[in-house]
């Protein structure tokens, strides 16, 4: 029974793992179409996790089905799913050598295909020379990409990664993130990543897979995710967010503290809850006219670098931190406590 659709290479559905009384996974279902790369993010227990192992045979589901291509792969054991696993711990054996550890997934192959094929997975992964080397004598980085040749050595249809980052440090993470997603698109392997680092799945990720309470809330692409979350929960994991309780006060427009705010079609149909807007979308002191222009008074100033980062409070809202994102030339513009600030109708979205 083909139970992928066209173009589609991994197919997930209606997913339930349950340990005990607690549920890990509740009704998953996803797509991952040949050649992409897939994220799931979310925070620990989130299920993530387990939804990956249930693909790769480390767990079985107690519901649903999973199948790679036209296989359908629910009941198979790890060995015959033709998948390449890359862990958080990278699992490489430390009396090997480099070149051994790649090679254990190429038995059968032949003395002369599997030095040949390792040479292969080295000039990959840009370790040439480092063959006879042992894994105590690499650095956090080297490991992480020997572990990936070994991975990919056998030629899988499928690469599951699991937080492989995670163990490196922020320069070596975001460079090596940039190293991977090029290989995955010169191989064109479809790839499904396991991570809670919501920079490392923007940067990397074809569309990302939120998932929350074993369950995913949203999937879709880095954009469509940031720039319209589809649940409260998205909306504060993903990025910083402010939240302003309002009550409708017509289809077109929102009362916050008796401000009265227009809304932008689109925004969402709830007649009262929390009004929700990204902190770089709001406009501070701006030189023209803008809708929903009100007073405010600074709280705190942070300088981030390439960006400042504005706390402040709406005068008929006083005690509720918000915040904006500038640019550090605005800065200067912001002469006292006291200023206006533009909140575009396009950057508000409700939630019940």
């Amino acid at each position: 029974m083909n139970l992928a659709t066209p173009g589609t290479h991994l197919h997930v559905r209606g997913i339930h793992k349950r340990f005990g009384a607690f549920t890990a996974l509740n009704d998953v279902s996803l797509d991952v179409a040949a050649g992409e790369l897939v994220c799931l993010l979310g925070p620990s227990g989130c299920g993530k996790t387990t939804l990956l192992r249930c693909i790769a045979g480390l767990e079985q589901q107690d519901q649903g089905t999973l199948s790679i291509g036209e296989r359908d792969i629910s009941e198979l054991p790890p060995q015959a799913r033709d998948y390449g696993i890359l862990f958080q711990s990278y699992a490489l054996f430390p009396n090997l050598t480099v070149e051994a550890n790649i090679a254990y997934g190429l038995n059968g192959c032949g003395r002369g295909a599997s030095r040949h094929r390792v040479g292969e997975m080295l000039a990959l992964v840009g370790l040439t020379g480092s063959e006879k080397k042992y894994p105590s004598q690499l650095s956090g980085g080297q490991q992480q990409r020997v572990a990936l040749a070994r991975a990919l050595a056998p030629a899988p249809s499928l690469l599951l990664l699991d937080e492989p980052m995670s163990a490196l440090d922020a320069r070596v993470r975001e460079h090596l993130c940039g190293e991977l997603r090029q290989l995955q698109r010169q191989l064109g392997i479809t790839t499904l990543m396991v991570t809670h680092n919501q920079d490392e799945a923007m940067l990397m990720a074809d569309r990302i897979a939120v998932m929350n309470n074993g369950q995913v809330e949203q999937y879709a692409t880095a954009q469509a995710i940031y720039d319209r979350p589809a649940t409260p929960f998205v909306a504060e994991f993903v990025g910083q967010g402010n939240w302003l309780p309002f009550q409708r006060h017509d289809d077109q427009h929102a009362r916050v503290a008796g401000l009265n705010l227009r809304l932008a079609p689109g925004a969402g149909k709830a007649r009262s809850g929390r009004l929700f807007c990204r902190p770089e979308t709001i406009t501070v002191n701006p030189v023209v006219h803008e809708e929903n222009l009100f007073p405010a008074k600074v709280r705190e100033i942070t300088f981030l670098g390439n960006r400042c980062r504005l706390s402040f409070e709406l005068q008929a809202l006083p005690g509720h931190a918000l915040l904006a994102e500038l640019a550090p030339e605005v800065m200067p513009r912001l002469r006292s406590q006291d200023i206006w600030v533009a909140l575009p109708p396009q950057s508000l979205q409700v939630f019940a």
